[in-house]
């Protein structure tokens, strides 16, 4: 760097100084921030001055208030300094091409994924996957996700879809009080307290329409964010809910909760993997979607 150069860009410490300074018009409550004393910023700052020739403070005893000039100097590099925050954090948290962030449906997270974690650490020990929780679609280039599961139709902007399978709901209660309340045909559900999906609110409809039954269900007794905890109610004994067979198979298999109908309601919607299009030949990216969609064509029909 020529010495024209260096003499234009004064050191980061000053800088950071005096930005911090001048957010707080203090020295000390600057220090607090930014982990100097006192003392410390203000030897900084005056550094500043003199590198640039140029007081940017007016001192009134322990206080300061940045002047005409300090002001306009850091209305200019306060969005560099911002830049260099971020471009900073982006280079510490920067992961090896083995590593992904996959935003999941609470749910389908926690009772499909999940348990089959253990296949995927064996066919790629390698591969390091970090899940989170997400319940809407958002945009990729403003999060730190490399792919999502989405539940819908294929309408994810500017992202490649691959379709995991479609949604199969069956009718589950507690058997203890299936056994009180028998529902021998569907329009017996009608006496049933009916707990929902709070973003599936028609779903009883829906499904009584399947069964042939042409009457409207009364209000839901009961609505829900998580199909886990539309679950944990119905197998209370808290009514009957409308549940995807795929993520209640354990509490059906131990008896905890019971089908009373064998009409299921078949969504027009689908799971699938989605990721931006753009990442489409990444190799991590690619082998944790073969080993995804393996493990979705071996669920039951």
């Amino acid at each position: 760097m020529s010495d024209h150069r260096r003499r234009l860009l004064p050191p980061i410490g000053a800088l950071a100084s005096f930005a911090a300074a001048a957010r707080h018009d203090s020295f000390s409550r600057a220090g607090e921030e930014i982990g100097l004393t006192q003392s410390a910023v203000s030897r900084q700052v005056a550094l500043l001055e003199e590198w640039l020739q140029l007081s940017l403070f007016q001192r009134n005893g322990r206080r300061v208030r940045l002047n005409r000039a300090g002001a306009t100097y850091l209305k200019s590099i306060e969005p560099a300094l911002n830049q260099i925050r971020v471009a900073t954090g982006a280079a510490i948290s920067q992961k090896s091409d083995r590593e992904l962030n996959i935003a999941t449906l609470p749910s389908f997270g926690m009772r499909w994924l999940a348990p089959r974690l253990p296949r995927l650490n064996a066919l790629f020990p390698d591969l390091i996957v970090n899940f989170s929780a997400r319940s809407y679609p958002f945009a990729f280039e403003e999060e730190i996700f490399d792919a999502a599961i989405h539940f819908g139709e294929e309408d994810w902007p500017n992202a490649v879809h691959h379709l995991l399978f479609r949604e199969v709901s069956i009718p589950v209660c507690a058997p203890t009080r299936l056994a009180s309340q028998p529902i021998n045909l569907p329009e017996d559900v009608l006496n049933w307290p009916l707990l929902v999906l709070g973003t599936r609110r028609g779903a009883w409809m829906d499904w009584l329409s399947a069964a042939g039954v042409d009457r409207a269900p009364p209000p839901p007794s009961g609505s829900f964010e998580h199909f886990l905890m539309l679950a944990q109610a119905a197998e209370a004994g808290a009514g009957i809910a409308l549940i995807p067979r795929f993520l209640i198979e354990d509490e059906l298999a131990s008896g905890a909760l019971v089908s009373p109908s064998p009409i299921a309601l078949e969504n027009e919607n689908a799971y699938y993997l989605v990721f931006p299009s753009s990442e489409a030949s990444r190799s991590s990216l690619n082998d944790f979607r073969a080993w995804l969609l393996e493990e979705a064509r071996a669920l039951p029909d």
